[in-house]
Parts: structure tokens; C-alpha cells; sequence
């Protein structure tokens, strides 16, 4: 009587952790690695998108700080549309401005305005502590926008370095493994179809 060997194959869960003959040093290595390897990845990924948000958020603060806002005056008339071809188009154009510092100083410098403004009249601009016209900074609840959003981009990026790297460090567990068993069918095969009844 033939029997039939049976077609399906039962998966064990969490074989690498139960002992069994079959079970090598190497396979639970590969599972404890596994196992650091996303843990690392969620609580390191986790642990930069805070720093990353926090950083950002440090850094829209302490732009605030080195700059400050001053009303000036246009010199000349602002033009009625934005040039083209000068890149990105917030519906402003460029005007020359004038104001005068807390020392007494008068400056002058180009700035965004709102297209036709005439001559003579008064605009809030950001300057720097050198004097020269800057950008507003981001403050308020865009700031923390940014922040948040600049720590849910780092977040994944620093989990997945840390996945690839213990991927990386499995891969080269499992072909060190396979290595060792092609080692030691070479003393067994043989062997094998000895037992068989096969002719060595």
C-alpha cells in the first residue's frame, strides 16, 4: 500500500522561537534581529520626527528673533503687474522701499509690495539686523505646521534607514546559513543515497 505524502504544508508561527531539532542558532538570531530591527525602527523613527519637529521649531524661533519689522515707504511707484520670468509668483512685485532704523539710520532696499502701489507709500518689511530687507518669518500656527510636517517626513525616513540596515545584516545571516548547509550536504549527500539504496 502507497501513501500518499500529504500536499499541504502547516506554517508554524513563530517557529524561530520554539525549540525544535530543526532549529539552529542562526535561526534565532535571525528572529531576535528581526524583532530589534522593527522595534528600532518605530522608536527611532519616532524619536527623530520629535527632534526633527522640534529642531524646525527651534529654528522658526530663533529666525523671529534676528529679524523685525519696520514701516517703510516706496520710493517710486510699484509696477502694475510682476515681471515675468522672475520666478515664483505670489501676485507681488518687486518696489524699492526706504526706512529709517532705530538709530537714526536711513536704509534703502528692495522689497515685495502689492502691485501699483504708488509712490510715497507706507509698507511693513522685515529686515535683519544688518539692515538688509528679508523674508517674513514663519510664525504662529504655520510654524507649527511646518514643524509637525517636517517631523512626519523624518519619522518614516529614519525608521526605514534602520529597516534597511537590519534587512542588510539578515540578508547576510541568511546566506551565511545557506552557505553552511551547502557545506554540509556535500558531507551528507552522499551519504544519503548510500542509505537509500542508492550506489555511492
Amino acid at each position: 500500500m502507497n501513501r500518499t505524502p500529504p500536499t499541504t504544508v502547516t506554517h508554524v508561527r513563530l517557529w524561530r522561537w520554539r525549540r525544535n531539532p530543526l532549529r539552529r542558532h542562526s535561526d534565532v538570531v535571525e528572529a531576535w534581529i528581526v524583532l530589534v530591527t522593527w522595534a528600532l525602527a518605530v522608536l527611532g523613527g519616532a524619536v527623530a520626527g520629535l527632534a526633527a519637529a522640534q529642531t524646525a521649531g527651534s529654528a522658526f524661533s530663533a529666525r523671529q528673533a534676528q529679524v523685525h519689522a519696520v514701516s517703510a515707504v516706496l520710493t517710486d511707484g510699484a509696477a502694475a503687474t510682476p515681471a515675468s520670468g522672475s520666478g515664483y509668483d505670489d501676485g507681488r512685485v518687486w518696489a524699492t522701499v526706504r526706512w529709517t532704523d532705530a538709530h537714526g539710520a536711513v536704509h534703502t532696499d528692495r522689497a515685495k509690495v502689492q502691485p501699483g502701489a504708488p509712490a510715497g507709500s507706507q509698507v511693513t518689511v522685515w529686515t535683519s539686523r544688518a539692515g538688509r530687507v528679508v523674508s517674513a518669518p514663519v510664525t504662529g500656527a504655520a510654524a507649527d505646521l511646518q514643524a509637525a510636517l517636517t517631523g512626519a517626513l523624518v519619522a518614516p525616513s529614519a525608521g526605514a534607514a534602520v529597516w534597511g540596515a537590519g534587512w542588510v545584516v539578515r540578508t547576510r545571516l541568511i546566506r551565511r546559513r545557506m552557505a553552511e548547509w551547502d557545506e554540509e550536504w556535500k558531507q551528507i549527500g552522499p551519504r544519503w543515497g548510500n542509505l537509500s539504496g542508492g550506489r555511492g
